[in-house]
This record gives structure tokens, sequence and C-alpha cells, in this order.
């Protein structure tokens, strides 16, 4: 038998409720096992104080004698999650799928420092849809479209219409001037090298894994002198290909804090300088409706 639905929880400033299974145990207490279990929230006796455990019923959880075979719910909260001061944009919204402008520095999903400041947790909250669901990734610092499926059922689709590669993405980016010949298509094996590093994906031998088209669109002038202007169409999908693709062209991308140098993390960070690399449309055919679909950063639009 698989495991049962999750129960219709509210969302609490976009967050959805997390799930913790129970197994029998000899923990005391429920706030003892909570406490074992999930051992870097460390407030639970307070969580549970104010009603924010809570059953399958959505009934709070008090401090009893622990019983397993259960599950549990709560909503992530950090008390010094940084705010990010740029605002995401709907682009478009019909009954299967929203897309979204995100700001540079702002995650599209929970992770590490970020749960309410997130592009996910924001539109669900904007908008009251619960399964708004994310169906490819945009880096923290990248900004641009993100495409959210709305319906729980046509998710698989979607994922699997990014994970096959059958999406036309165009991004712009800004680099230094690079010898030509201008437009070609680049090849390398990326892989992500152990130890303290590991953020950097690394140029290695072996048969090419990432491959991206790359045209220099205009030089620019003025203070952005040496600078240029550069559309790149990838073709592959690994992490942080276009950027690694780049550096390893000597054409690190403007802002960039981890090519060449992976540069030290900021906490809390700062929002000054950002990644000049922005998603700039996507197209591909609706793996539901069969529609051909095409996006671009411009006016908004909610189909009806």
């Amino acid at each position: 038998m698989g495991r049962p639905p999750k129960p219709a929880l509210p969302l609490r400033q976009g967050v959805a409720a997390s799930a913790v299974f129970c197994p029998p145990g000899p923990w005391p207490t429920t706030t003892a096992f909570l406490c074992e279990r999930l051992p870097r929230v460390d407030d639970w006796p307070e969580r549970i104080a104010r009603g924010d455990v809570v059953d399958d019923d959505g009934r709070p959880v008090p401090d009893t004698p622990y019983r397993g075979n259960r599950r549990l719910y709560y909503w992530r909260h950090l008390d010094a999650e940084p705010e990010v001061p740029f605002e995401a944009r709907i682009v478009f919204q019909d009954e299967h799928l929203l897309v979204a402008d995100k700001p540079h520095f702002l995650p599209v999903t929970p992770s590490g420092l970020y749960a309410r400041q997130t592009l996910m947790a924001r539109l669900r909250h904007a908008t009251g849809l619960v399964d708004l669901n994310p169906v490819h990734r945009l880096d923290r610092e990248t900004a641009g479209l993100v495409v959210f499926n709305i319906r729980r059922q046509d998710r698989d689709a979607y994922h699997r219409l990014f994970r096959d590669r059958a999406v036309e993405k165009v991004y712009e980016a800004i680099a230094p001037v690079g010898p030509g010949p201008w437009p070609r298509t680049v090849r390398h094996r990326l892989a992500e090298p152990p130890g303290d590093d590991f953020m950097q994906m690394q140029v290695v031998d072996g048969e090419p894994n990432a491959e991206t088209w790359i045209d220099l669109v205009e030089p620019l002038t003025g203070a952005q002198a040496g600078l240029a202007r550069y559309e790149l169409r990838p073709r592959t999908g690994l992490r942080h290909q276009l950027r690694a693709q780049m550096n390893a062209l000597g054409l690190p991308l403007v802002g960039d804090r981890i090519y060449p140098v992976l540069q030290p993390h900021e906490n809390p960070p700062s929002f000054h300088a950002p990644l000049q690399l922005v998603a700039r449309s996507l197209a591909f055919t609706d793996p539901v409706t069969g529609l051909p679909r095409c996006f671009e950063r411009g006016a908004a639009t909610i189909a009806r």
C-alpha cells in the first residue's frame, strides 16, 4: 500500500506544512522525539505550546506521552531569514501553468537560510495555490523566467518535459568581450569535484556532457566598455552549466561569485552587484494541452 495522502493543511505565509513520521520507539514525550529526530529546529517546546504541530486532522498536538505510527506536521520557519528586497512578477497564468519572472537573489524553493523568502512561497501566498510547484530551477543569483505547474496530477508530465530537454531556453548574459568566431557551439565535460570546492563545476577530460550555443550580440560602451552582451542557448541542463562554460572560455560572467574564484559566503547576504545572467525566454509544446507555449520576459498575461 502507498503512503496515505497528505491532509489539506493551510499555507502559512506561503509555506506548506512539512511532515515527519513517528515510528515506534522509546521516547517519553512528543517533544523528546521531535528534538531528537529534527535537532536543527531548536524551539519544539514553544511550537507545541503555540499549537504549531498538528496531526492528520489538523488538530494541535500537545506534549503528551509519545505515540508512534502516525504523522505529525509543522511549518518551516526561520527567525533570522534574510529579507530579499526584490519582487517577482507573474508573466502568465492559466489553469495549468504559472510563469513568473524571478528577481536576482531570490531562491526558487526553500533551502538553507530561506523558507518564506523564496519564489515558491511568495507565489503560493499571493495566489493561494497550495499545489503550485516549480518544474525546473534557476540559481538563486540568476534572474528570469521560472515555470510552475498548478495541478498536482500534471506535475510529472511537466517535470518530464524539462528532464527530457524538450524546452528551448534562451538566456542573456554580460561578460568580457571575447574573440570570435560568433556564434558558436561549445561543448565540455563538466563534473563536480570532491572537497571544499564542491560548489564549482569543473571542466574535465572525457566525452562532453554540456553543450551551449553562444552568440556575442553587441559590445557595450561607456562605463561598460570591454564587456559584451551575449545570447546563450543551452542544449543540456547541468548545474551551473552556463556559468562554468563561459568561465572555461575565459569569459566569466559579471557579478559571478563562484567562477572563476569562489567568494566567501555572506551572512547576511548583500544584494549589490547581481550576477549578469537572465533567463529571457522559454518555448515548448505543452504535454498536457498539446498547445505551443512561448514565454518572454514582458507584459504580464493572465489567460482566461
